[in-house]
């Protein structure tokens, strides 16, 4: 079946083989098969774990935690429990990171209605000024979280 080096790999992930060979060199890819003069070569099974390992890369996990991963998987079925809970704090690490996120979103998206409607005016007076219900329901319930986290000073 097809094998591909690493130039290929990298481009198919849209990475840089500097990546591969880095996680290579830390242990992450003992899979890895070489040809007689030493040229990384990786199969279609390979795609899938390493997709893996760049999934978690990118989910922030340290390499010295991704091998621990690599050594699970080497483990077999005993494992199990362990990669599992491995998941399940990665995944709720994510989660916490993406509401973060909307929150700091909603901030960009009130300020930036804020200044539009500022704009329009020609003035911050009359936005300044806005009661809650005079302002898109939207902005308003943002605003009143703002003020809940004490942000935004309010009136």
């Amino acid at each position: 079946h097809m094998s591909y080096t690493i130039g290929e790999v990298a481009k198919k992930m849209n990475v840089a083989p500097s990546t591969l060979r880095y996680y290579d060199k830390e242990g992450l890819l003992p899979f890895i098969q070489r040809s007689e003069n030493g040229i990384r070569y990786f199969t279609e099974k390979d795609f899938e774990i390493l997709s893996v390992i760049h999934c978690l890369k990118q989910a922030g996990i340290s390499i010295k935690d991704i091998k621990r991963y690599i050594d699970m998987i080497g483990e077999g079925d005993q494992s199990i429990d362990a990669r599992l809970e491995l998941f399940k704090k990665e995944k709720a690490s994510v989660e916490n990171r993406i509401l973060e996120m909307q929150r700091t979103l909603a901030i960009l998206e009130y300020k930036c209605w804020y200044y539009e409607t500022s704009k329009k005016d020609g003035t911050m007076a009359y936005v300044d000024h806005m009661t809650p219900e005079e302002m898109p329901e939207k902005y308003a319930k943002i605003k009143r979280d703002l003020e809940k986290l004490d942000i935004v000073p309010s009136k």
